[in-house]
């Protein structure tokens, strides 16, 4: 079953109420925050609605919140294996 990963990348501050409406519906209410619906067609109506405002890909499967969080954890650069004599 795939799913549509939509991610907020436009603030809704001054739009019409019913688009903002149907951001609430999809649970989108801060920028970058990141949702996962199963692909339907009543789905991909409502992206319509506000595609200039989001960005969606379709992937496999969804992430949990800890999944999503280690995704953006960055590297951590480097790492000490043995210290340097003195």
């Amino acid at each position: 079953m795939s799913f549509f990963k939509i991610t907020l990348y436009r603030s809704s501050i001054g739009l019409p109420q019913k688009t903002r409406g149907v951001l609430m519906a999809l649970g989108l209410r801060r920028r970058m925050q990141t949702v996962f619906y199963p692909v339907s067609p009543q789905v991909a109506g409502q992206i319509m609605k506000v595609k200039e405002l989001v960005m969606v890909s379709e992937v496999d499967k969804a992430l949990t919140k800890a999944e999503m969080r280690d995704l953006r954890r960055p590297d951590p650069g480097f790492f000490i294996e043995k210290a340097m004599p003195r």
